[in-house]
């Protein structure tokens, strides 16, 4: 006869973390009214040496066959919760865990309650997977010893030469004609001041060379398939198709440009942006009686409440490339707050 399914959900505030900005006693009341659920608690720190014995004793004294704990990153506490469940007689296997602070309360500050209805959706789906789970039991698989990095921008280019340096074959797919992605249109790097297409010169040149290293430029992924250690990869380029497997895949597909399409006058011309600027300066020598730099445009704002991190230290490297080949221009930054990360950027920023 099937054992009858038993579910325990642990909702933790992860002190402030969560319960500051999440209705954690709704999400407590939430979860005791979904299928199978048969014990409930709310803590202040299920991770602590309290909440883990809170979580050993209600699967004894509950019979709980199944345990979700909703609190902080897998990545960082799975291992932990599973031993537990496992030190009190559950396969560990049969234990899932639900991020509602990443994925809730730290990108919903200022949405409590839209923050708490996701948090729930999330419990939700959360408990439902654990009604589904099966007692496993861990396997060793030899590892295909090969690598597939996806994007042959800068961190891909980097990525590959970290592994083929280790003694990986690596395949470094490019779905442009040439490696190099947004770097090949930049001047100088803050805060290091190193001239981007040097950089960029001396990676290509390492990845190209590379024994280690093959290197796929006008290709796309058409299809990915296996598990962990076993991929098989079908790749076109130039509408040629072909095959290879790998045991790891790393995605460096870069980022996109935005263009402020109908901010201050943004025609591409005299107003232009950071990344603009810096193909002016390798092709021009710049000059201009005054220069107006605006930042968080785009951001900051009802659609993307975030900072960039990147666009106050473009301007004042930019700003100080502006007076070192223009003393009499005058440059003016229209900020909130200068964004000035890490001791090197700090030193930039009072230089400028």
């Amino acid at each position: 006869m099937a054992e009858d399914t038993r579910i325990g959900v642990f909702v933790c505030d992860c002190g402030s973390n969560i319960a500051g900005y999440l209705d954690c006693p709704s999400l407590a009341e939430y979860a005791e009214t979904l299928p199978n659920v048969v014990f409930v608690k709310e803590n202040l720190y299920t991770c602590s040496e309290t909440g883990i014995n809170e979580i050993k004793d209600a699967i004894k004294d509950e019979k709980l066959n199944r345990v979700v704990v909703a609190s902080c990153s897998p990545r960082t506490h799975e291992p932990l919760f599973r031993e537990s469940c496992e030190e009190a007689g559950l396969n560990p296997y049969l234990f899932e865990m639900v991020n509602i602070r990443d994925q809730c309360s730290w990108v919903h500050m200022q949405e409590r309650e839209e923050g708490t209805d996701k948090a729930k959706d999330l419990i939700r789906m959360g408990v439902a997977k654990a009604a589904l789970l099966q007692p496993q039991e861990p396997i060793q698989s030899e590892m295909d010893p090969k690598a597939l990095v996806i994007g042959g921008g800068i961190s891909g280019m980097t990525s590959a030469l970290a592994l083929a340096n280790r003694g990986y074959q690596v395949f470094l797919v490019e779905k442009s004609a040439e490696m190099g992605g947004l770097l090949r249109n930049l001047h100088k790097l803050a805060p290091s001041n190193v001239d981007a297409q040097d950089l960029l010169a001396k990676q290509v040149e390492a990845v190209s060379n590379h024994e280690n290293i093959r290197v796929l430029t006008s290709t796309t992924i058409n299809e990915i398939q296996g598990y962990i250690g076993h991929y098989e990869v079908n790749v076109s380029t130039n509408g040629v198709e072909q095959d290879f497997g790998v045991g790891v895949i790393i995605i460096a597909t870069g980022a996109k440009v935005f263009k402020p399409e109908g901010l201050f006058d943004y025609d591409g011309k005299r107003v232009i942006t950071q990344f603009d600027l810096e193909a002016f300066f390798r092709t021009k020598k710049f000059k201009a009686d005054n220069v107006v730099m605006i930042q968080c445009v785009g951001a900051r704002n009802e659609e993307r409440k975030y900072c960039s991190r990147i666009c106050c230290m473009t301007a004042i490297k930019n700003a100080i490339f502006i007076k070192e080949q223009s003393p009499e221009t005058n440059v003016h930054i229209l900020y909130r707050d200068i964004q000035a990360y890490g001791t090197e950027n700090e030193a930039l920023f009072q230089l400028s």
